[in-house]
């Protein structure tokens, strides 16, 4: 199976996961010039003091084989790649229309066989 296909599998499988976790998801494989985000995403999160707070996550998935000596499949979204999907985020909300001060998100799945690694809240913008 070629690059694409292998990571085409494993973005719908962590869109499945997502979904298992409550998540809406909302927009796959959004490109521009920046970059690409792999999925995007509605999260309804509760609150400490009440209430809840409705997040849009963009979501990077990272595939790798095995750990390899680079640190595996979250160690692959870097400062470098962390910029370019801060930029690939801010267009998106730009061509659709959302406010910017809409509640947003970075999250990484790092999925290597039999393991899927969810980290929220990933990185921010800087």
């Amino acid at each position: 199976m070629n690059r694409r296909r292998i990571g085409t599998a494993h973005e719908q499988e962590a869109a499945d996961y997502l979904e298992q976790e409550g998540f809406r998801i909302i927009g796959r494989n959004f490109a521009c010039r920046s970059g690409e985000i792999d999925i995007i995403a509605e999260e309804s999160v509760e609150m400490p003091c009440g209430g809840s707070t409705d997040y849009l996550v963009f979501v990077e998935v990272k595939y790798r084989e095995a750990k390899d000596r680079d640190g595996g499949p979250l160690a692959a979204v870097n400062a470098v790649k962390q910029k370019r999907i801060i930029r690939t985020a801010r267009y998106y909300m730009l061509t659709h229309h959302l406010p910017e001060d809409t509640p947003v998100r970075f999250d990484v799945i790092g999925m290597s066989p039999g393991e899927t690694v969810h980290i929220r809240d990933a990185f921010h913008v800087s």
